[in-house]
């Protein structure tokens, strides 16, 4: 196609402009105008605060020259945005990217305004400026209140942040604005939560990446405040409301993990692992591991001196919290995990190979993740294996549940219905079998979850239950006993009564509408207490009010002579 073809695209906002274009774009609506001679690098641009270095030729309309920045040898340096420049020079560079060349037409409202710049720029006169972007630190506010300005000084490695349990290695210099250095470090390592020597610090190493080296400019709300911090015999004092200059440079960091969302499992990573598989319940592990009690006393080493410890994932064969930092690693990681008692042996004092395990123990594993084989996934499987496998797992799950351990038998029946929840590619005689399986397994942990008292849940699979088999007893009945639990009666009335009907014998269910009306009875009579003891109330308070109000005086009344 060798037409052209003049698209009508609305230049205000985003300007779309291409070397050689004959026309200049307006940028904005105030008359600022942009010719690009040359295109830049990538897709950044720079952002209000950041230091921007260019080189510029500037002139009049008529090609007189009155700036130039090579002239004087060296970049011209500022913050774009704050005022250092004038108004068509902070909006238009921000639209530029690195190693762009640009030429600027700049209205009088936007440049010098009536006055001009005497003597070489005359009163409201319109600039051109040619300009090279050769490249910009960024600035950030990172609290968005003006209380640390970041600039980065040397980019970091990747794209990941230290978060608030991290363990991080910096380095740092801080001076007061003078100059004068207070404080100096070559090393140190600290969990970003706690921070260090000011609270600036915690908060700009959170922003950082591994690697990256920061200019910090602190207020003192971020430093140390009204009252300021008196020297000692290593570091300087700080003044009151003194703002700080802090060099910053995040060397490395371990990751934290809370495996378990309540901080009672923490996995620290000393070594990174390769890629990103994880083992997943049933998979078989096989690690290095030395266990320590607080102390430093070893009381389990495994897989040092012999064949690598092997075991299975979530069959119980580790304490809890062992099995699920484990199931968080990455193949050749190597983690310090410390598990709290509720995770580990709780109250019982435990005899291990090496030593003894004292009661409500706080233990520490070092742990390196050699090898792991995944159990077999249901994407893995024909549809056969599939129907084994959920067979398999309600038999675990059956297991568990007699011995009362719900939350894992649950999570059996979990697993056997998703080997079998797309059943498109099964036959005729599969899909007959899936179903029994999953009305069987959703019942089953519909009476986990009643056990493990999360009702809502076990209402929801009674739900899915009588979504195919709509006159099943069991999970009409498990659905009352939840809505009983939930206080929702009338609904528990309804499955109860629908129960009955189906099946007009059955004990339990009997037993569970004898409890259903007990309920409703108790219900009713604290009703009736409660809006009884509201009316009492309310008729004490009547009654106190008309005792305190003065009674009007009744009109004497007027005696009629039944004589006259």
């Amino acid at each position: 196609m060798d037409e052209d073809f003049e698209f009508d695209v609305n230049m205000e906002d985003d300007p779309v402009l291409k070397v050689g274009d004959r026309e200049e774009k307006e940028i904005g609506n105030k008359g600022l105008k942009k010719k690009l001679l040359k295109e830049g690098e990538g897709w950044d641009t720079p952002a209000t605060g950041d230091e921007v270095e260019v080189h510029y030729t500037g002139t009049l309309l008529d090609g007189t020259q009155f700036d130039l920045s090579r002239d004087r040898g060296t970049p011209f340096k500022f913050k774009l945005g704050q005022g250092q420049v004038i108004k068509g020079w902070d909006e238009g560079i921000k639209t530029m990217k690195k190693g762009e060349k640009a030429v600027f037409t700049i209205p009088p409202e936007l440049a010098y305004g009536e006055s001009g710049s005497p003597p070489t720029i005359p009163p409201n006169a319109t600039l051109q400026f040619d300009v090279e972007l050769l490249s910009w630190n960024s600035v950030k506010d990172i609290c968005k209140n003006g209380g640390i300005f970041k600039k980065i000084l040397t980019e970091g490695e990747k794209w990941e942040n230290p978060k608030d349990l991290d363990e991080v290695f910096v380095k740092y210099e801080a001076w007061l604005e003078d100059g004068t250095l207070i404080s100096k470090s070559d090393g140190v390592e600290f969990t970003v939560k706690d921070g260090c020597f000011c609270p600036a610090l915690a908060k700009a190493v959170k922003t950082m990446k591994k690697g990256e080296k920061v200019l910090l400019t602190v207020k003192p709300q971020y430093a140390f405040g009204e009252m300021g911090r008196p020297g000692s015999h290593d570091e300087g004092a700080v003044p009151p409301n003194a703002t700080l200059l802090i060099t910053l440079e995040l060397v490395s960091w371990k990751a934290v993990s809370d495996i378990t969302k309540d901080k009672k499992v923490l996995k620290k990573i000393l070594k990174e692992g390769e890629g990103y598989e994880r083992p997943n319940d049933g998979a078989v592990v096989q690690v290095k591991l030395i266990g320590k009690l607080h102390d430093g006393t070893i009381f389990t080493k495994k897989g040092h001196d012999t064949e690598p410890f092997e075991f299975r994932i979530d069959e119980e064969q580790v304490i809890d919290g062992l099995d699920r930092a484990v199931k968080n690693m990455t193949k050749g990681e190597s983690a310090l995990v410390t598990i709290q008692p509720e995770y580990a042996f709780g109250q019982s004092e435990k005899q291990q190979e090496l030593a003894i395990v004292p009661s409500n123990s706080t233990l520490y594993y070092e742990v390196e993740l050699l090898s792991f084989e995944k159990e077999k996934e249901s994407w893995d499987m024909n549809t056969q294996e599939k129907i084994e496998a959920a067979g398999k797992k309600k038999e675990e799950g059956n297991a568990l549940f007699k011995v009362g351990k719900y939350e894992r038998a649950s999570k059996r029946y979990e697993k056997a219905v998703r080997f079998i929840e797309y059943d498109s590619s099964f036959s005729e005689v599969e899909k007959q079998l899936a179903k029994v399986l999953k009305i069987t397994c959703n019942l089953n942990n519909a009476a986990c979850k009643l056990r493990l008292k999360d009702y809502k849940q076990a209402g929801k699979l009674c739900t899915k239950v009588l979504e195919v088999d709509s006159k099943n007893v069991k999970a009409l009945y498990r659905r009352a006993q939840a809505y009983i639990q939930l206080v929702d009666l009338e609904l528990a009335e309804q499955d109860i009564k629908k129960a009955l009907e189906i099946d007009p014998d059955n004990g339990d269910v009997k037993l569970e509408y004898k409890i259903l009306k007990e309920k409703v009875g108790e219900y009713n009579k604290k009703d009736a207490q409660f809006y009884g003891s509201i009316f009492a109330k309310m008729n004490k308070l009547e009654q106190a009010r008309s005792a305190n109000t003065p009674r009007k005086q009744e009109p004497m009344p007027v005696l009629i002579d039944s004589k006259v």
